[in-house]
């Protein structure tokens, strides 16, 4: 009898056999579940005697099969595989199954190679990770040795702005990013491991405090015989410049709130600004622009091109773009503080050009003419006009290929502005829209209404979501029109008509029993000291 006809007669089920009759697979669909049969099989296997004439030829077949090369010994096991059963396969892939599993985790560092083990486990996330502590003794140890906790969180401040603004502000950046002996030790370890979920938690408490309002509000006072409003504003951690009607540049100091330095040089008022590390430039209705040492307050230039007051202004990466009263838009390159020369000048718009913004692919203008315009950086020539607003558009910002502008008609647009596309209309300030800003998460608009308005963004892209679900919460403080605002992760920083500007910080907001929407405290923007940030007292 031929081999397969043996093997036929062990096994009624050969690995060849299809089921191809309906009896046949109604039979097959009735039977218990593979897992059961193998497992049946299997134990059948196990309890069934060897046969002698197997047991007296195995040593020598054991002998033969090590004598041959590993392509031998390759080829006459998928021999025998091909000349098995169905169940008999099953048998084989239970035995082979955990010969072909390892624990790489625990392998790796025996083998003297942990900084593999460690890069490996790098890659997951907080939840992963936690799970890997729990494998068994040594995976929590390779999570400890490779100070996993640590690298996951400098991670996340490597990639998000929240995470990274937090560690600089709690404190915590300090532990980050060192390579010291002392940093990676167990006891580091396990403060890294119990930081994480504290991060999470504050994160949380900071986007419930966004959603609900809740906040921790400084106000400076910037009243003057001859003030009559805060027009722009631009902040860091150090400092607050802002212009007024005035005629001045006040420098404000972050922790104490009082003034450190007045710019004086304009002739009228100083209606936008803008600054880096080394300059302040400005626009006044005076229609000149002005530049400044950041650092000593000494004006170095004054720039005289527009007819009319300039009203908007920005500056990066060597280029600053002016608009005007004019009508007009004035493009420059900044070679340094000193050498600043026009390059052109766009004409199309048929009123006051109120505001402008840009990156290295466009340049964006909005006017009193109801039209946002387009133009190329690089050749400053047009693109397109954006229509829709139904009165004249105050503020805008561009980032990416999204634009977002404010009106006289009460609205909000958002836009594409490689389509031209008009995404969503938000409604809900009684007045004039005059500043807005926004991020990835949110939209912050200020209003001649004196409010201001927090709109979650990613909700007004999508074009299913209600209206009425697109205002997050309305902040009421301003007793007079909000004229320009900043804000990032923590806080917004307003400017008013009132002649104040306001700081509502969402970071340091802690409910108080009984006062649990805001806390004030306030300075006069003189010299006289005020305790640090965080000292504030509750306003009823």
């Amino acid at each position: 009898m031929s081999v397969e006809n043996q093997m036929e007669g062990k096994c009624s089920l050969p690995c060849g056999d299809v089921l191809h009759s309906e009896q046949a697979a109604e039979s097959f669909q009735a039977a218990p579940s593979p897992a059961l049969m193998l497992a049946s099989l299997s134990l059948k296997e196990s309890e069934r005697p060897l046969s002698e004439k197997y047991v007296h030829q195995k040593e020598k077949t054991i002998m033969d099969f090590l004598s041959w090369s590993e392509v031998d010994q390759v080829d006459f096991v998928k021999t025998l595989l091909s000349h098995m059963c169905h169940h008999q396969h099953g048998v084989v892939n239970s035995f082979l199954k955990p010969m072909l599993q390892r624990d790489f985790i625990t392998i790796l560092p025996a083998r003297g190679l942990s900084s593999i083990a460690f890069n490996i486990l790098s890659y997951l996330d907080a939840k992963s990770l936690s799970r890997c502590e729990q494998v068994c003794h040594e995976w929590r140890r390779v999570v400890a040795d490779g100070m996993l906790w640590k690298k996951l969180i400098e991670r996340k401040v490597r990639t998000d702005a929240l995470w990274k603004g937090l560690a600089e502000k709690r404190g915590w950046m300090h532990y980050l990013f060192v390579k010291s002996k002392s940093s990676q030790n167990p006891q580091m370890h396990a403060l890294y491991r119990s930081l994480y979920p504290e991060i999470v938690e504050d994160i949380a408490v900071i986007e419930n405090n966004w959603r609900l309002g809740r906040h921790v509000l400084y106000r400076i006072n910037c009243r003057s015989e001859n003030s009559k409003g805060v027009y722009c504003l631009q902040y860091d951690d150090l400092k607050i410049v802002c212009g007024l009607r005035d005629n001045t540049i006040k420098i404000f100091d972050r922790q104490s709130l009082t003034c450190l330095n007045v710019l004086t040089g304009h002739t009228g008022s100083v209606l936008c600004l803008q600054y880096d590390d080394r300059v302040i430039i400005s626009g006044s209705s005076d229609s000149t622009v002005r530049v400044w040492d950041v650092n000593t307050g000494v004006m170095l230039t004054s720039l005289i091109h527009h007819c009319e007051a300039v009203l908007h202004l920005r500056f990066q990466n060597g280029i600053m773009v002016t608009c005007s009263k004019d009508r007009s838009i004035a493009v420059w390159d900044m070679v340094n503080p000193s050498d600043i020369s026009l390059r052109r000048v766009l004409v199309g718009h048929r009123a006051a050009v109120n505001v402008v913004d840009f990156d290295d692919k466009y340049i964006v203008s909005a006017s009193g003419d109801r039209t946002i315009k387009v133009w190329s950086t690089d050749s400053c020539e047009f693109v397109r006009t954006l229509n829709g607003h139904k009165r004249g558009i105050a503020c805008l910002q561009y980032r990416d290929r999204l634009v977002v502008s404010g009106s006289s008609d009460n609205t909000i647009r958002l836009w594409d502005i490689e389509c031209g596309a008009c995404l969503r209309v938000l409604e809900g300030h009684e007045e004039l829209v005059r500043c807005i800003r926004f991020d990835n998460k949110r939209i912050v608009s200020g209003a001649y209404d004196g409010k201001i308005k927090i709109w979650d963004l990613q909700a007004a892209l999508d074009p299913r979501s209600p209206p009425g679900s697109l205002c997050v919460k309305t902040l009421v403080e301003h007793t007079g029109r909000v004229f320009r605002l900043q804000f990032d992760d923590f806080q917004i920083v307003s400017s008013s008509h009132d002649d104040t500007i306001l700081i509502w910080d969402f970071l340091n907001f802690k409910p108080i029993f009984g006062f649990n929407s805001s806390t004030e405290r306030e300075g006069d923007g003189s010299s006289m000291p005020h305790p640090p940030i965080g000292d504030a007292r509750v306003i009823p």
